[in-house]
């Protein structure tokens, strides 16, 4: 007889991101996708704002209002604003007024101990029941397609707002991992000081990240900033060639990253590898370019996943809908109790 399933129809998967919290009901999908950002009344604590509208508030708020990113390199840096924001998130998701639900929380594989501890507290105390963690790459890899209970070796690299999560994964558990807390983040950050390195002007991380979209669309982009002399708003177009040489030095180390995750592989999986290819997955997967040169540094065929920026989401709801399946694929410690 087969053993029933943990989790009901009330139970949610939260893939908490450095630059966006996507949050998925077990049989509804994905509801929220919303960026990791909570305002704050500084006078006393009172969360007024996530997700959009708190975003919308950066850099224009009243000097009593804080909106801040809770989360840095993948791993909470504020836990009263990631316990405000989730709670939040949380009460969006739940339909009812039925017991308080049962939580996946995404990490990533680099976590220590000590912050693997500070995820399930918080998420319990923002109105989980129990918590449990998976890992961020298995969950990519999962959301993704790959055969990860397969006897033959599959390799995801996330690339997401905060860190990249490189994994090797075989029979259900993860044969190597490696985790750079370089990504995204870094990313725009890196644009940003080229423009101010060669023109002098000052612009916000809206404005660097959406030059490095804006990447391959062509020959040039403008760019509205304050002139760090003047302190008066200045324009000036940014080539295509200048966006890939103020992004060389963070991309470089993404590819050293996953040539690193390569050390650890045995030697069994290099041909599964080779046969099935890197599946990139994650914001970062979708930067111009980024596809082609792993491949060629690595030598292995490199494919972006088809939903690249929903694949963790999707995988950790996919560990709701079959939970009895899955449940190898949860990291340890497992669960913290709730309330």
């Amino acid at each position: 007889m087969a053993k029933s399933s943990t989790f009901s129809t009330r139970d949610i998967g939260i893939d908490l991101g450095t630059a966006n919290t996507l949050v998925y009901v077990r049989g509804r999908g994905v509801i929220l996708n919303e960026p990791s950002v909570v305002a704050i009344d500084s006078r006393n604590g009172k969360v007024l704002a996530v997700g959009s509208e708190a975003k919308e508030a950066v850099g224009r708020t009243p000097g009593t209002i804080t909106a801040t990113r809770p989360l840095k390199g993948g791993v909470i840096t504020d836990f009263e604003a990631t316990e405000g924001m989730l709670r939040q998130f949380i009460r969006m998701a739940r339909v009812g007024r039925g017991r308080a639900p049962r939580v996946v929380v995404c990490v990533p594989s680099g976590v220590t101990g000590v912050e693997r501890r500070a995820v399930l507290q918080t998420a319990t105390r923002a109105g989980a029941r129990s918590v449990h963690l998976i890992e961020e790459p298995m969950a990519a890899a999962i959301g993704a397609g790959l055969p990860v209970h397969e006897a033959r070796g599959s390799m995801v690299v996330d690339i997401g707002g905060g860190s990249t999560e490189i994994a090797i994964i075989s029979l259900g558990g993860t044969v190597a991992t490696h985790s750079a807390r370089i990504a995204g983040d870094a990313l725009d950050a890196a644009i940003a000081s080229y423009i101010e390195r060669n023109f002098s002007m000052a612009v916000g991380e809206r404005t660097a990240e959406d030059i490095k979209m804006s990447l391959g669309e062509g020959s040039s982009v403008p760019v509205r900033g304050r002139d760090k002399n003047t302190g008066m708003p200045k324009t000036v177009e940014l080539s295509h060639a200048a966006i890939k040489e103020a992004l060389e030095k963070p991309t470089a180390a993404i590819v050293q990253a996953v040539v690193t995750a390569f050390d650890a592989c045995p030697p069994e999986l290099y041909g599964d590898i080779m046969e099935r290819g890197i599946v990139l997955t994650g914001g970062g997967a979708l930067l111009h370019g980024l596809d082609e040169r792993l491949a060629k540094e690595t030598g292995m065929p490199v494919f972006i996943a088809e939903n690249p920026l929903d694949c963790v989401a999707l995988g950790t709801g996919r560990c709701l809908e079959e939970f009895d399946k899955l449940e190898t694929v949860f990291s340890s410690p497992a669960t913290v109790a709730g309330a």
